[in-house]
């Protein structure tokens, strides 16, 4: 029995059941980067600029942290999809409990990580030395919260196998509404700076942890969590690892290349790096509104797979591209066109703002591209390919950006922040081609076993 947040994925319409599976992801998304935002906007407008360079220049870093065990999460929801799919409740059951003990652990291991290296690893990012001591007291603090985000990040994935994504939206509201009352109580009235900020976060991860974990408790459904069955389950962790890692790895390997874009842009000074993180700010609203769709695409062709519905595995696709090309390139010149408004909500400097708008000028008008890449890299996850998309990332958007930094950018007459911020569109473009060559291959290869009846087999 499915209760009234989960979605019928393997009959019926497509594009409606994508759409009310997408929308409360992007918005729940949205409001996580409206409730993020306002702590890059309340240290700005009232600790300075250096406390706003202080916070920005962490964004690359804890995304490098946490992409490999965020991965995980994305093999927990692609087994948990295709076992309840294939409505197989105690390969599922074993999956979700798998899955949460495991978070709880990866959120350990990033908090100790991340006290004890914060100040060693801004070093080797070139990070300043006016912004060093901030930029490392906001990471230590941050991640102490990291196992509650492990658990909020693990638990939604879990639910979103389902087709609940309302669910995790309410929780993202409620935690997001504390952490801006906290913002402005800790940094206007306490004047603690970036440290109130970190703390604000931190306690917000943790209610936000605590809801998903009561629902997965309180659920009667597939996804029912049991405190006292929480185990590594060994076939099943070996799985959600044999998924998860390559898709973790790929994620580190994208950090890594935004890392070094971010200790290139760290040599253009505090007004540059200022810019560059109200620019990323207001981007990420555009990214997490196409990466609903790659989630869709990703958890419909997993269940369908599972379901044995391979004939609703191509119209999936098609439609999941065709919102995420609507989505990016009508946020995308939208945010181009208002830049300057919308960086001054993060800065009343007229040399931050066009600092930003030189980033914006480049990344958002060509961003469609980069949810058509993820799209294309969803589908081949839902079907099962999890090394060959991480390849086609090593090999494309990371090693191209790397190439970049290496040759383009060392030109002298080349030598700037516009000609660092072409090394994004120019990947998504390569890597996005090679994507849709290997999906055509899979999706061929898939139409020869339904035909020949040989085995097919993916991970």
């Amino acid at each position: 029995m499915k209760n009234r947040y989960e979605i019928d994925m393997c009959s019926g319409t497509i594009l409606p059941k994508l759409l009310r599976f997408a929308f409360p992801l992007m918005l729940s998304s949205i409001l996580q980067l409206l409730f993020n935002a306002a702590d890059v906007v309340v240290v700005g407008r009232f600790a300075g600029d250096t406390a706003l360079a202080a916070v920005g220049s962490n964004t690359n870093l804890i995304s490098l942290l946490t992409n490999l065990f965020m991965g995980c999460s994305v093999g927990s929801n692609i087994l948990a999809a295709r076992f309840y799919g294939a409505q197989e409740h105690e390969r599922l059951h074993r999956t979700v409990h798998t899955s949460m003990l495991l978070s709880v652990i990866g959120g350990l291991v990033l908090s100790v990580i991340g006290c004890l290296g914060a100040k060693t690893i801004l070093v080797w990012m070139n990070c300043p030395d006016n912004i060093l001591d901030l930029a490392a007291l906001y990471l230590r603090i941050y991640f102490l919260g990291m196992p509650a985000t492990m658990l909020y990040n693990f638990g939604a994935a879990l639910l979103r196998a389902a087709g609940d994504t309302q669910r995790p939206m309410y929780y993202l509201t409620l935690a997001g509404v504390v952490n801006v009352l906290l913002n402005l109580y800790f940094v206007i009235v306490l004047e603690m700076s970036v440290a109130g900020v970190a703390t604000a976060t931190v306690i917000s991860q943790y209610i936000s942890a605590a809801l998903v974990v009561r629902c997965m408790t309180r659920n009667s459904g597939a996804i029912h969590l049991d405190l006292k069955a929480l185990r590594f389950h060994k076939g099943y962790l070996k799985q959600i690892l044999q998924v998860g890692l390559p898709a973790g790895l790929q994620g580190v390997l994208f950090s890594v290349s935004n890392v070094l874009i971010q200790s290139s842009v760290n040599t253009f000074g505090d007004v540059v790096m200022a810019g560059n993180a109200a620019a990323v700010n207001i981007e990420h609203f555009i990214y997490v509104s196409m990466n609903a769709f790659y989630q869709a695409n990703m958890t419909f062709v997993s269940q369908n797979y599972g379901a044995g519905r391979f004939e609703r595995i191509r119209p999936i696709i098609l439609r999941a591209l065709g919102c995420v090309m609507v989505v990016g390139v009508g946020l995308g010149n939208l945010t181009v066109l208002f830049g300057r408004p919308l960086l001054g909500i993060y800065s009343t400097s007229a040399d931050v703002i066009a600092a930003g708008m030189n980033r914006l000028s480049i990344v958002c008008a060509f961003y469609a591209l980069c949810g058509m890449m993820d799209c294309m890299m969803g589908a081949l996850r839902g079907l099962g390919y999890i090394t060959l998309p991480m390849l086609v990332s090593l090999f494309g958007a990371c090693g191209l950006r790397l190439l970049w930094l290496a040759t383009i950018f060392q030109i002298p007459s080349l030598h700037s922040i516009r000609t660092l911020y072409w090394s994004y569109p120019i990947s998504w473009l390569i890597t996005f081609a090679a994507q849709t060559c290997f999906c055509i291959w899979a999706m061929k290869r898939l139409k020869r076993h339904l035909e020949t009846g040989t085995p097919l087999h993916t991970f």
